[in-house]
């Protein structure tokens, strides 16, 4: 049972979602989930993920506070491979479907209290998984989330392109994760791998 948290970074996402990356900035990325690996260390996973994005007011032409929540479930499926008695390198895929919801003051004032958005996300993900003993592990992961839908100044409450050609919408939103993880083994760790 590995729970990861971590903070998402928009500005890695160069080319992609180039409104959203200037427009939000992450704050907390939680992923608790449930995997299994097998002896030869293929992966299979399941879990929930949530995100959230406040509005960079830096970035945005006038005053606005507020964020986007992201909640969604995913699969994973991915390999391990032992490098040492205690050291093993985990990539892997996630593969979901989240609820995103835009809420500012802007939309607030305007009548509108939230904006609800759905869409499949894709997430490639390595993990460096530290073992302190048979049933315990920490881990440093990186992950890189392709959401499925472009962000739009309007989601936020804003009634302009802020600047942007239209066509800028179109590029799917995306995002960079380092965090951190802690990993309890139920049953023990079984790898040829780990030795006390």
């Amino acid at each position: 049972f590995p729970p990861e948290a971590g903070i998402p970074d928009p500005l890695w996402s160069r080319g992609l979602g180039d409104v959203y990356k200037r427009q939000m900035q992450g704050l907390v990325n939680i992923a608790p989930y449930y995997q299994y690996t097998s002896e030869g260390g293929f992966i299979i996973g399941t879990g929930v993920r949530y995100s959230y994005f406040a509005v960079n007011e830096f970035r945005v032409p006038s005053k606005v506070f507020g964020g986007c929540h992201s909640m969604g479930a995913f699969g994973k499926i991915g390999y391990e491979k032992f490098v040492s008695d205690r050291f093993s390198v985990d990539m892997s895929v996630k593969v979901g479907y989240a609820e995103h919801i835009y809420s500012t003051d802007i939309l607030r004032a305007s009548g509108t209290p939230y904006i609800r958005l759905n869409s499949n996300f894709f997430e490639p993900t390595i993990g460096f998984v530290l073992m302190s003993d048979e049933a315990n592990s920490y881990r440093l992961t990186v992950g890189y989330a392709f959401q499925g839908y472009g962000f739009k100044p309007w989601y936020i409450g804003l009634d302009s392109n802020i600047g942007y050609d239209p066509v800028e919408f179109d590029k799917i939103s995306s995002f960079l994760t380092i965090g951190f993880g802690y990993t309890h083994y139920f049953n023990g760790k079984s790898s040829e791998g780990f030795s006390e």
